[in-house]
């Protein structure tokens, strides 16, 4: 870590980064953080540990057989503990304000103590003292403890003349500055914010007319993907309801929303691919996972109807002893068993899952209820607990996992597993079937739906407003628990507003999602890249 790889934290760093700029508008907890994910961070790990392997290497030698470090690093200040003492320095100056800077450069004067150093005279006892009260001048409180665990360290090398703790608290004290850095940066963030997030529009139209006149990029793909969209649904949007709540976006949002569908390959449009596309390919994926559990519901509901006509069946049998060599007795002749309905296809009353209607109780409809929300729960609990990956492999791995779930809030026996994971594999998978296209263009109507709410609000507010409503007001998102909805409080709530309930979860949340990224596209981008269309069009109804 050196004063060049903390300068991206810098005030003028931030203020001219773009996707900075924009991330900030989507994320109210966006803060800076040590980068040690993924490989990058593997390495950068290595990297730092090589140089404080090498850092206490040098240290030995240097006490040990001075004349062979001599000879190998030469008298000069070209190795490991000068290059760290001036980097501290570097990084310290940016911490402290302009008028502490020389105070700074006399207490921590690199070629004084490495002179000092190599004459055996060196106080590093008195400079981690003089260390600890500089940072504990200019750090948050919450900091103390580490500056005063860097000086114990420190102290505690010095003394035993221990060249690894030694090393370890010069680490340590590189965590500390870290650490402060950070803090200074996230707290220009949360005061900088509002403005940011007002001057997101005007500064990032800016910043792609700069790239579009330079011929650094090129929107003509998204000018055809938006013309390609105008052509397909501006006619079937053309009604006062869709113009109130979307005004000119209705046909931005609508093609925005089939992008979504699990079954669409198309890429995103490139004018999001620069800052939003991850966001989109989210917002995709929670479109599988809403989708793909409902289906594991529908599954579970027509297992539970096939059980349960098994068991009708089954009581019957039981409970009735017939003898098919006489005749029925005549108050029988007439009736169906009480136990169940057959109904005719053609019946406006019949489901398209099975035409036997097995009547409830009351009590077994509020038992049946809980169950179903439980299972419900669990499936969301299960698909959480699963690390994310491609977007159907995640469910290769899952669906057995479901189907398992599914069969044991069932009736079923464990032996009709293997068929039940071959039928909700088929209903998971088959994502050209026509029961699957129809189960998407339901959940694209619901988001819709929900999107010309949203959107009607958020089109008229400021940047910071947005921000605000979109954000700050968030719902959990389709994974949260699901309660019943907003009836749970009734002691009987239908079916239907139970299954609403459960899709509306993560829906809800999408929309809002959507809503605000689409509105703050809208904005950079209309004029550049979509509004023409509009004007090419003489006969848009928009």
């Amino acid at each position: 870590m050196t004063k060049l790889t903390l300068s991206e934290l810098d005030v003028g760093k931030i203020l001219h980064n773009p996707k900075l700029r924009h991330d900030i508008n989507f994320d109210p907890e966006l803060h800076f953080r040590p980068n040690l994910d993924g490989e990058k961070g593997k390495r950068k790990q290595e990297k730092a540990n090589q140089f404080w392997n090498a850092l206490t290497e040098q240290l030995v030698e240097f006490v040990v057989d001075r004349p062979g470090f001599e000879a190998k690093h030469g008298t000069g200040n070209n190795w490991c503990l000068p290059s760290l003492l001036k980097a501290v320095m570097e990084i310290i100056q940016t911490l402290v304000p302009e008028r502490d800077r020389e105070y700074l450069e006399e207490g921590l004067n690199v070629e004084l103590l490495m002179q000092q150093f190599g004459k055996g005279i060196a106080d590093l006892e008195k400079l981690a003292s003089w260390l600890s009260s500089v940072l504990k001048s200019h750090c948050a409180p919450m900091r103390d403890d580490w500056v005063d665990e860097t000086y114990e360290m420190l102290s505690a090398g010095n003394r035993e003349n221990n060249m690894e703790k030694l090393v370890a608290g010069m680490r340590h004290l590189l965590g500390v500055l870290e650490a402060m850095k950070l803090d200074v940066a996230n707290h220009q963030i949360r005061c900088m914010r509002p403005k940011l997030i007002d001057d997101t529009v005007n500064f990032e139209k800016k910043y792609f007319r700069r790239k579009r006149d330079t011929r650094k990029i090129d929107v003509s793909p998204s000018t055809e993907w938006y013309r390609n969209a105008h052509h397909n649904y501006a006619a079937a949007l053309a009604t006062p309801e869709k113009r109130q709540a979307f005004g000119d976006m209705a046909v931005f949002f609508e093609a925005l929303t089939h992008l979504l569908l699990p079954s669409n390959e198309d890429s995103f449009p490139n004018t999001f691919g620069f800052f939003d596309e991850e966001r989109l390919l989210k917002l995709r994926s929670d479109m599988l996972d809403a989708i793909n559990l409902e289906i594991c519901m529908i599954a579970y509901e027509e297992l539970e109807q096939r059980n349960s006509v098994r068991l009708a069946f089954q009581n019957l049998d039981e409970s009735q002893d017939f003898n098919f060599n006489t005749s029925p007795a005549p108050s029988r002749a007439s009736s169906r068993p009480s136990s169940w309905i057959l109904c005719p296809s053609s019946s406006a009353n019949s489901s398209p899952r099975s035409s036997l209607i097995l009547p409830t109780k009351p009590a077994d409809s509020a038992q049946s209820r809980v169950r179903t929300r439980e299972l419900y729960n669990s499936l969301v609990s299960i698909l959480h607990a699963t690390p994310p990956t491609s977007r159907q492999g995640r469910w290769q791995s899952l669906a057995p996992m479901m189907a398992l779930q599914v069969l044991r809030f069932t009736n079923a026996q464990l032996s009709e597993l293997p068929q039940f994971e071959v039928e909700l594999n088929a209903m998971l998978f088959d994502i050209r079937s026509d029961k699957y296209n129809r189960l998407e263009r339901y959940f694209q109507e619901k988001l819709l739906d929900e999107l010309a709410k949203r959107v009607k609000q958020f089109r008229g507010l400021s940047g910071v407003s947005l921000f605000s409503v979109a954000t700050g007001g968030r719902l959990h998102g389709p994974g949260k628990t699901w309660d019943g909805g907003r009836d749970r409080e009734r002691d009987l709530v239908s079916d239907a507003s139970l299954k609403e309930a459960r899709e509306d979860g993560g829906i809800e949340d999408m929309a809002t999602r959507l809503a605000h990224l689409g509105v703050l596209h809208w904005r950079v981008w209309a004029d550049m890249a979509y509004h023409q269309i509009d004007a090419m069009d003489t006969d848009s109804p928009f």
